[in-house]
């Protein structure tokens, strides 16, 4: 690792310019709308965490629903940062519950080509590759409709598990 006072120096020089201190900010800010909209809209369905902001590369929010605590298990929506793309996560509660359904899901199309368990969930899978943040309605609208549909596959795929 170079010196860390470079390091630090360059992340400095970068937020002076202010750039990035805008984008991460209205970033974490459409995640949180994000958030807020799927409460007004899908808290029939689904139960919403708080916002998590991770370390720079992830911003996210975990939602369950009553199947899936019965499981030990939860999706996150996830905005990667550094692949500038949104994400579903299934994740387990524990270490040892990733693991068993990671055993048990490693071979779906969730999965495909991975060889080894994601670090931090059981899968991932991408929701919108290439967002439009110049349109944010139709953006909110694509990742709701997306989020929907993927969860439904998996929590389908999840019932007919033993």
């Amino acid at each position: 690792m170079k010196d860390l006072n470079k390091y630090v120096s360059i992340y400095q020089d970068q937020l002076k310019k202010g750039d990035i201190l805008i984008a991460y900010n209205e970033l974490v800010k459409l995640v949180m709308n994000l958030r807020t909209e799927f409460i007004k809209t899908l808290s029939d369905q689904y139960s919403f965490a708080g916002i998590l902001h991770g370390y720079m590369d992830f911003t996210y929010f975990y939602y369950s629903n009553d199947f899936l605590k019965s499981k030990k298990l939860k999706f996150g929506l996830v905005l990667n940062h550094l692949d500038m793309r949104f994400e579903i996560w299934l994740l387990g509660n524990t270490i040892p519950i990733q693991k068993k359904y990671w055993e048990l899901l490693k071979k779906t199309e969730w999965n495909k080509g991975k060889m080894e368990m994601p670090k931090y969930s059981i899968l991932e899978t991408n929701l919108v590759e290439n967002p439009d943040f110049n349109n944010l309605d139709k953006l909110t609208e694509q990742i709701k409709t997306k989020m929907i549909q993927t969860s439904d596959e998996i929590l389908d795929y999840l019932r007919t598990l033993k």
